[in-house]
This record gives C-alpha cells, sequence and structure tokens, in this order.
C-alpha cells in the first residue's frame, strides 16, 4: 500500500482558526470522490479552518479552478479527484493535465494545493484510498491536512 512509510499526525496541534481552505472535488466516481470529501471535511473541521467547497466536472478541471479559489483569496485549496485507468492513453493525459496543472497553481499563486488526486488502475484502489467503511487509507484526510500544515508554515515564514 502507498501509504507505507506516512508520517503519524497529531491534528490536536493544528489551529486553523482563521486559514480559509476550498475543497474541489472532481464528481467523476462518485462512491470514491464522496470518501475523499468527508475525510477532507473531517480534518478541516477538526483544525477549525474556514471551509468552501466547490465541486469540479472532472479531475482535468481542478487546476483552474483552483488558481481561481486562491486568488479570491483562499488560503489554501484541497483538490480531490479520481482517475481511473482505461484502454486509450487518456489516463495519462488527465492525470498529467491535473498534476502538473495544480502544482504550477501552487508554484504561481504562492499558496498551497493539497494533492487528493487519486490515479488508480482499478475501482478498489480508490476504494482503499478514500477512506470508506473498510478503507487503509484517507487521502482526502490526508491532503487537507497536508494543505493546512503548509499554510499555516507559510504564514508563519512570511510573519519573520
Amino acid at each position: 500500500m502507498s501509504g507505507h512509510g506516512a508520517p503519524t499526525a497529531d491534528l490536536a496541534e493544528l489551529d486553523a482558526r482563521g486559514i480559509k481552505v476550498t475543497v474541489i472535488s472532481g464528481r467523476w466516481h462518485a462512491t470514491i470522490a464522496d470518501g475523499l470529501l468527508a475525510g477532507a471535511r473531517r480534518v478541516l473541521t477538526q483544525v477549525g479552518a474556514e471551509i468552501d467547497e466547490i465541486d469540479a466536472p472532472g479531475s482535468f478541471e481542478l487546476p483552474v479552478l483552483a488558481k481561481a479559489a486562491l486568488e479570491s483569496g483562499s488560503d489554501a485549496v484541497v483538490a480531490l479527484g479520481v482517475i481511473i485507468r482505461g484502454g486509450t492513453p487518456h489516463f495519462e493525459f488527465v492525470s498529467d493535465a491535473a498534476t502538473t496543472g495544480l502544482t504550477q497553481v501552487a508554484i504561481l499563486t504562492g499558496k498551497p494545493v493539497g494533492f487528493g488526486v487519486l490515479t488508480l488502475d482499478d475501482e478498489q484502489q480508490g476504494i482503499d484510498r478514500a477512506g470508506l467503511p473498510g478503507s487503509k487509507e484517507d487521502k482526502g484526510a490526508e491532503a487537507a491536512e497536508a494543505a493546512v500544515r503548509t499554510a499555516l508554515t507559510l504564514k508563519n515564514l512570511r510573519a519573520r
């Protein structure tokens, strides 16, 4: 499982009050997407972040929506999506566009983008990672925590 070696986190140490986080969720593969969204919501609520949510048609659209959210005042974005490999090169194109686009958004805006885009060989891999009952991982929660931790680190760096 890809989560092997992940750091253990204590969310009680995080105080994200005053941090506005926009969660942008692609709507393909609704069961998995809903699990990712629930995990992100849970973490953001627990740490006291202000949450805004936006639905995206799919993962390809995540970068442009993330950029707009960050330019409109969000301190961080959590980008959630599900891309399942099929029999054509479409998987590679969409995966690359989402990954590269979200990286560019973070660099151009100087604000964090929590990466919760699952690139999968099959639906079961998504179910295993979506924070659903019986899942081994919760990538939505992990992406939200990463976005908040990075936003807080940036805030501290900029205050120096």
